[in-house]
C-alpha cells in the first residue's frame, strides 16, 4: 500500500474542516494498513498439516515408523512455515470472513479510543478504512445514527469500498467525508463554533 504523504493528508483534514463548518457533527477518518498481521494463521496451518499429514500416512501405508513419525512431524512444520508464511501464501490462507471480523472489531475499538462516544451531543461521525483487507466501516454516535442511518451509510461505504479496491484511497476518504457532510448538514446543522476532535487523519501502522 501506499502512504499518503503530508499533502494528502492535509487535503483530508481540510474535507473535515470544510464540512465541519456546515454541521455539528465531529468527523475523525482512521487509516489502518492492515487490521491484523495474521502471523499465527500460517503457524496453526502449518502445525496442523504436520501432524496430520505424516499420521495419515502411517495409519494407511505403515510409513513412517514410529520413530520417523516425530521426526516428520518436525521436518514438515518447518517446511511448511516457511512456506506459507510467504506473503502471497500468507494471503490466501486467511480467510474473507476473518479479514471482515478483525477490520470491523479495529473499527469499533478506534470508535471507542478517539473519543468518538464523548462528544457534547452524541454526534461522533468515524469513517474507518483497513486498507489491506479492503475494508470500509462508518460508525456514527446516537445523536446521528437516525440522520445516518444504516442504510445511506451502506451506499457511501459501497463506492468507497470500491474506490479503496482501485487504490484511490485518498479520493475515497475526500468523497465519503463530502457525502456524509451533504447529508448532516442537511439534519444536524451547525449551531456551535466548538471543534472537539482532531481532523487530521489517524493512521495506524
Amino acid at each position: 500500500m501506499t502512504p499518503l504523504n503530508e499533502y494528502e493528508q492535509r487535503q483530508i483534514a481540510e474535507a473535515i474542516a470544510r464540512v465541519e463548518r456546515r454541521t455539528d457533527a465531529e468527523l475523525v477518518t482512521v487509516l489502518a494498513r492492515r487490521a491484523d498481521d495474521y502471523a499465527y494463521l500460517p503457524l496453526f496451518c502449518a502445525a496442523v498439516l504436520a501432524l496430520a499429514i505424516p499420521g495419515l500416512l502411517q495409519w494407511l501405508l505403515g510409513w513412517p515408523g514410529a520413530r520417523g513419525l516425530l521426526v516428520a512431524n518436525v521436518l514438515l512444520f518447518v517446511g511448511l512455515c516457511m512456506v506459507l508464511r510467504q506473503p502471497r501464501m500468507a494471503t490466501w490462507l486467511i480467510p474473507a470472513a476473518l479479514r471482515r471480523w478483525r477490520a470491523s472489531r479495529l473499527a469499533r475499538q478506534q470508535f471507542r479510543e478517539q473519543n468518538l462516544r464523548h462528544t457534547a451531543s452524541g454526534t461522533g461521525v468515524l469513517i474507518f478504512v483497513a486498507e489491506a483487507e479492503r475494508h470500509v466501516e462508518i460508525l456514527v454516535d446516537q445523536g446521528i445514527d437516525r440522520h445516518l442511518d444504516a442504510k445511506a451509510r451502506a451506499i457511501i461505504v459501497a463506492r468507497f469500498t470500491l474506490q479503496v479496491q482501485q487504490g484511490r484511497t485518498l479520493q475515497g476518504f475526500v468523497d465519503c467525508i463530502e457525502a456524509c457532510g451533504d447529508r448532516l448538514s442537511e439534519h444536524v446543522p451547525r449551531t456551535h463554533a466548538r471543534n472537539e476532535l482532531p481532523n487530521r487523519l489517524v493512521i495506524l501502522d
